[in-house]
């Protein structure tokens, strides 16, 4: 389990595959990171993924352990 106070606002978040897959706005609550909407990649809208997807952080860089097909079909948007 990550620590969720070393996850920072502005950081990238990066699918298994090495893809991006958003910026982080904030931590929503106790277990959601709320993705920037403001990211190219999130046309427009705000994301959530869950905490429990995050493999480890790196280098002001979020890892996940899901790829970027398993992450945007399983994001909930605002």
């Amino acid at each position: 389990m990550v620590n969720k106070n070393e996850i920072r606002e502005h950081a990238e978040v990066i699918a298994s595959c090495g893809s991006h897959v958003g910026i982080v706005d904030h931590l929503e609550g106790e277990d959601k990171i709320k993705l920037a909407k403001s990211d190219p990649k999130a046309g427009g809208v705000h994301h959530y993924i869950p905490l429990s997807w995050v493999d480890k952080i790196e280098n002001n860089k979020i890892l996940l352990n899901k790829n970027k097909d398993e992450v945007t079909a399983s994001w909930q948007t605002a």
